[in-house]
Formats: structure tokens, C-alpha cells, sequence
């Protein structure tokens, strides 16, 4: 006897021991369906979170610099004047 059996609702190998899919979430509980705790929660797919993320890190960088810059012409023209 196997010690994996296929997921009915994505096909996916199961451990027999396992409480729920590694694959889609589906788990007795569920009925084996697509009902599963992460259906219906608009998940980003992966690339577009990483490139969201990356966005974000270069926005925060330019903001860095532009404060910086600004703090440095500020201190100049205080000592200046």
C-alpha cells in the first residue's frame, strides 16, 4: 500500500498521515473541494507581489536620497547665511 494517495480536487501526491493538500489547502473538512480557507482572498500571484515589493524599495530609496540631499542644502544654507 502507497503511503501517498491523489488529492480529488487538484491531483496533487498526499502524505496518507496528512490533515490537509500541501498543493491546493483541501482537507476533509472541506470535502476535499475548492472551498478551502484560501479561496475568495484575491492572493496576489507571486511575480506581481515581488514586483510590487521591488517598487516599493526603490521609491523608499529615492525618498532616502532626496531627504538627505535635502538635509545636506539645508545645513549648508544655515551656515552659509
Amino acid at each position: 500500500m502507497s503511503d501517498y494517495f491523489d488529492c480529488p480536487n487538484c491531483g496533487a501526491e498526499v502524505p496518507r498521515k496528512a490533515k490537509s493538500c500541501p498543493d491546493c489547502g483541501s482537507d476533509e473538512k472541506t470535502g476535499w473541494s475548492d472551498d478551502t480557507m484560501y479561496d475568495g482572498l484575491d492572493l496576489p500571484v507571486y511575480e506581481e507581489a515581488d514586483m510590487q515589493t521591488k517598487t516599493s524599495m526603490f521609491q523608499s530609496k529615492i525618498m532616502y536620497y532626496i531627504v538627505a540631499i535635502l538635509t545636506i542644502v539645508a545645513f549648508i544654507l544655515f551656515y552659509i547665511v
